[in-house]
């Protein structure tokens, strides 16, 4: 490399170090107010992803003791809006790198068109009772979500520590520790306490972009089975900002092991990865068209 190639590498770095440097001296925001407006966005993944069409490909491992890969499978689907009462409906488009015949595709899509265009004629003609049942299921997810929200401000000592960059958008870091005694109400407000926690946050828009969370003691669950997830399980939480508006999943990813029942050990790891966001809009004409290439 000639001098003056040296030399521009060199001032390069020392910009960028000096730009990190200037963004970690810059004062952090005021703690408690961040986060109470960080809260008034909270939402769930379903709802934010409530107006969209996206695909979502999931990568699930089986490993073994040493956590060498078994098996592996690979499932892709296309994922719709709910119809009324329901969270979304989706279709498997491809599993193992294997297609699904195309009339099984179009079958499925043309039944769905019927249920959809039947409960358009519902709507018709009973708007004033399906409006009320809207409102009401909305009113009961609302309440159970705050209800959940309410746990993670009483279970986890909540520290800001520092901004860091993710996908050049600027964030800011905070670490979530369990804190000891508390008497959460929900479910997952108990489960939260088996979990430390490193979120990342966007500083201009209050919202979250990424989380890693680790536990750091065993957690029973009951699936049918009474099953334990271990210690050191990891799960993490990415998300991307889509057509400059919203905040939407990219990639979760998870890896662990789990007893279930008295003797079988499952050791698992995968990812749903997230794309193809598409704006969805409902009328009886085009409900559900499949989205374009």
């Amino acid at each position: 490399m000639s001098v003056r190639g040296d030399a521009a590498r060199t001032i390069s770095v020392a910009l960028l170090s000096v730009t990190a440097l200037v963004a970690q001296e810059r004062p952090l925001p005021d703690q408690e107010s961040f986060l109470r407006e960080v809260r008034t966005r909270l939402q769930t993944d379903s709802s934010l992803q409530r107006s969209y069409i996206y695909v979502e490909t999931r990568r699930e491992q089986k490993l073994d003791g040493r956590g060498r890969v078994q098996q592996e499978s690979v499932k892709v689907y296309e994922s719709y809006p709910g119809l009324p009462g329901e969270e979304r409906w989706e279709r498997l488009i491809s599993e193992n790198g294997r297609p699904r015949a195309a009339s099984d595709l179009e079958k499925e899509m043309r039944d769905r068109q019927k249920k959809a265009e039947a409960l358009a004629r519902e709507a018709t003609e009973q708007p004033a009772k399906q409006q009320a049942r809207q409102q009401r299921e909305y009113a009961t997810q609302r309440r159970e979500f705050d209800a959940v929200l309410d746990d993670l401000f009483l279970v986890y000592d909540i520290r800001m520590e520092r901004r860091e960059s993710i996908n050049q958008h600027e964030t800011i870091l905070f670490s979530l520790t369990p804190r000891p005694n508390t008497k959460p109400r929900t479910r997952e407000g108990s489960q939260m306490k088996t979990f430390a926690v490193r979120a990342w946050v966007s500083e201009s828009d209050r919202e979250l972009v990424r989380v890693d969370a680790e536990a750091i003691d065993t957690l029973s669950m009951r699936f049918g089975l009474l099953a334990r997830l271990h210690k050191g399980a990891m799960l993490s939480f990415l998300r991307t900002k889509v057509n400059d508006e919203v905040w939407l999943p990219s990639r979760v990813s998870y890896n662990g092991s789990a007893r279930v029942g008295l003797v079988a050990v499952l050791r698992r790891s995968g990812t749903s990865e997230f794309s193809g966001y598409r704006k969805f809009s409902v009328d009886t004409s085009t409900t559900y068209q499949p989205p374009t290439p």
